[in-house]
């Protein structure tokens, strides 16, 4: 609150980080309690940087179905990698999808 960011990239931040970090629970680790998710977060007046890394077994990002395809509306998941894409300034995969940096200029 101190930044005077605007509720808009406040809750696309929100989104993206909620989306990344489910991703890397859930389909990264496959819900392991033995494995981990590192999380990062740097906020600055001007950017909001974040990092998750799992220890799944990867994927590639570019690989993924399209989730406004015809035969996809209906499925009831697909959708975040899209979302951290619209949502964010930038979003980057590294290590095979294990690694995801996500950024956020301020508006």
């Amino acid at each position: 609150e101190s930044l005077k960011w605007n509720r808009h990239d406040i809750f696309s931040v929100h989104l993206a980080v909620d989306e990344a970090l489910t991703n890397a629970i859930v389909h990264g680790n496959k819900s392991d309690a033995e494995k981990q998710v590192r999380f990062s977060c740097r906020v600055s007046p001007d950017v909001v940087r974040v990092e998750i890394v799992d220890e799944g077994g990867g994927f590639d990002p570019h690989a993924l179905p399209d989730p406004t395809a015809p035969d996809r509306l209906e499925c009831p998941c697909g959708r975040g990698v899209m979302l951290m894409r619209s949502f964010m300034s930038h979003v980057e995969f590294h290590k095979h999808g294990c690694h995801i940096v996500l950024e956020k200029k301020r508006s």
